[in-house]
């Protein structure tokens, strides 16, 4: 704003009416403060600016017309007027109030004020008006909050070097450009025996480097110095060093250089070689050995492949040479058909020894106390459980019986389950609990059991699992944790291992608990399967002589062989060359039993059994599988959580024949 205003009260201004002596001063006071370098405004007693200065107007960009004879109230916004509360009944009283702070101005935003009020024109107690005279120092405010923060940024960056320079796990020395030591860090002093205050303003030379080399560190620091070649600088060096007791040793060096106004400073970072060159010996004696340690594994992975491909066509061999023998009993050639039977058989022998020095060592199974591994898992966890402020309860049954079981394995069990309660418990805020039972399953009387159940029981009061998920968990690969914690196998594996065991781990219902998941273990104290009282879904009673057979395989002749092998003890056989044409004949025909393949390009066995469980329970119990992939996990997996029989390639017709007249026993 460019024009001046001044004040001249008339009856129509629609103004508060001033005292004769206000109105007679405001034409000399209106030149004073119009050159008083900051806002000077003056409000009526019905709180109505009535006069501003020029400084007012260019700070709001407002326009006389726009503010005279307004509410105050609605010129600077109801936020910054109710600032003023506190103020007010001092004002009222003829108190000249002072005051600064931050306040939000209509239009303007945050500003940081300082103002001083002045009443005026006091008549009967009663000020006719006040006078506001304000200064903005927001961007000094601003400034000034600006280079503190800078302030607490270097201080802190200066503390965080500090920090690093003196707890780095590398020997860190300064020297200025005459090569005294100005810097030594407690890393430093380790390394060479001396103390910093012994060091510091000592020549480098003399602290750390061996007599034969100083002539050539002092004449490279004065190249250097000079501005010739920088042969070390800022490159990884090996060099000997030497300590304070006269002793050399190999250090790695990198050296720097560092400018500091007019100053110049060199820092090296030095690293101990001593174990490293003690163990390059040690590496070099071991590394012949792992070579052939590498033949060795990349034979047996070689053998272990060749023999799972050799299981199919020799399963033909000894089933066709078995078939011959039989058609020709009484022929000459008879016996020649046995030698090949015998060879065939001969060869599978060598493959099973090449599958077993493949797989992992077998469970070694022995006596063992559920109560000691509970006790065990306990105390390996204790500070895990008591650093995240879980409660445990251990409530175990004395005198429960021995276990025959591998006790690494069971162990695995007991600490994986505790371990997911002690996860799942983080997210529980407090009153975090665990509680460990164990005790012995009531036999009643008629029971088909005749080995007694011990259990093992895991409680968390965490925030449990969620019911659509209750039947997943045991899935390979399933998780429930986010992302990055577990790999959804534990539970998977660890009933893998129980039922191997003749055992079981469920995922229990407890009544009566509102929060938390309680998993249980089950294992027969002989440690192998039982017979169990009731079955989710009846067999039916079978003739075996005129049971139905499907037989599956992707491979023709093993189809074809298998069919014969079967169709010659009596049995009714079809054969599916797919699994997915196996279920289209489910769909059509009634079968007694299935013999299946486990690995099909379409269908898999693993996909088969899972679809007539569901459309055929009972029939799901009644499948045998072939396979001669018995080393990967995957098969082993599914196979154990099917509790399928399985026949391993390659086999004899007798082996065959007897697993299926198990399978269809009621």
């Amino acid at each position: 704003m460019t024009e001046d205003i001044h004040f001249h009260p008339t009856p129509d201004a629609g103004v508060g009416e001033l005292s004769s002596v206000l109105q007679a001063t405001l034409p000399l006071l209106s030149q004073l403060l119009e050159a008083v370098p900051a806002r000077v405004v003056v409000i009526d007693v019905n709180e109505r600016l009535v006069w501003a200065n020029q400084e007012f107007f260019r700070f709001t960009r407002l326009h006389p017309k726009q503010v005279l004879s307004q509410p105050i109230a609605r010129i600077i916004g109801d936020a910054a007027y109710a600032s003023y509360d506190s103020v007010r009944p001092r004002l009222a009283s003829g108190q000249t109030v002072a005051w600064e702070g931050w306040t939000a101005l209509a239009g303007m935003g945050r500003r940081y004020m300082r103002e001083h009020l002045v009443p005026v024109d006091v008549r009967d107690g009663v000020p006719q008006a006040t006078v506001v005279m304000s200064l903005d120092l927001t961007e000094l405010k601003r400034r000034d909050a600006e280079l503190s923060a800078k302030v607490a940024e270097l201080e802190a960056s200066e503390a965080l070097k500090s920090s690093i320079f003196d707890n780095a796990m590398a020997a860190l020395v300064s020297t200025d450009e005459t090569g005294h030591i100005v810097e030594f860090n407690p890393a430093a002093a380790a390394m060479f025996g001396i103390a910093r205050e012994q060091a510091l303003g000592r020549a480098v030379a003399e602290v750390m480097i061996p007599p034969q080399l100083r002539a050539a560190h002092d004449a490279g620091m004065a190249r250097v110095t000079a501005g010739g070649e920088q042969r070390v600088m800022g490159r990884r060096v090996e060099m000997p060093a030497l300590r304070a007791d006269g002793s050399e040793f190999p250090v790695e060096m990198v050296l720097w250089r560092t400018a500091v106004g007019a100053q110049t400073y060199y820092t090296a970072s030095l690293f101990d070689l001593s174990e490293r060159q003690t163990a390059q010996g040690e590496i070099e004696r071991q590394r012949e050995a792992l070579r052939q340690s590498e033949k060795l594994t990349a034979m047996g992975s070689l053998l272990a492949g060749v023999a799972h491909e050799l299981n199919n066509p020799l399963s033909i061999v000894m089933g066709r040479a078995s078939l011959l023998a039989e058609k020709m009993t009484g022929h000459a050639l008879a016996a020649d058909a046995q030698r090949i039977h015998e060879a065939a058989e001969r060869c599978g022998r060598i493959v099973r020894t090449f599958l077993n020095m493949a797989r992992s060592r077998p469970a070694n199974r022995s006596e063992v106390a559920l109560n000691d591994l509970a006790t065990a898992a306990i105390d390996m966890l204790a500070y895990v459980l008591r650093s995240h402020g879980i409660a445990v309860t251990l409530d175990l049954l004395p005198g429960l019986p021995p276990v025959k079981a591998d006790a690494d394995q069971i162990g695995q069990i007991v600490l994986n389950l505790i371990v997911n309660a002690q996860q799942a418990l983080g997210l529980r805020d407090h009153g975090r609990q665990l509680t460990v039972s164990t005790g012995l399953a009531p036999m009643t009387e008629g029971d088909r059991r005749r080995v007694p159940r011990v259990w093992l029981r895991v409680r968390d009061n965490g925030p449990g699992i969620a019911a659509e998920l209750r039947e997943r968990i045991f899935e390979p690969f399933f998780t429930t944790k986010s992302e990055g914690v577990g790999t959804g196998l534990g539970l998977a594996v660890s009933r893998g291992i129980a039922r191997d065991h003749g055992g079981e781990l469920t995922l229990q219902d407890d009544e009566g608990i509102s929060a938390g998941a309680c998993f249980c273990l089950q294992l027969p104290v002989s440690g192998e399967p039982e017979a169990r009282d009731t079955e989710p879904v009846p067999l039916p009673d079978t003739d075996e002589q005129s049971a139905r057979l499907l037989v599956v395989d992707d491979e023709p002749e093993i189809a074809e062989l298998i069919g014969e092998m079967l169709a010659g003890a009596g049995y009714e056989v079809m054969t599916a060359e797919s699994g997915a044409v196996a279920l289209a004949m489910l769909a059509e025909a009634r079968f007694d039993a299935i013999v299946s393949d486990l690995h099909m390009p379409d269908l898999d066995g693993a996909a088969l059994w899972r679809e007539v469980k569901r459309t055929q329970p009972a029939l799901a119990r009644r499948m045998l599988f072939v396979t001669g992939d018995t080393l990967s996990p995957t098969a082993r997996q599914f196979l154990d959580e099917a509790r399928c029989d399985r026949l391993n390639k390659p086999f004899a017709k007798a082996e065959l024949l007897a697993r299926v007249m198990a399978l269809l026993q009621p």
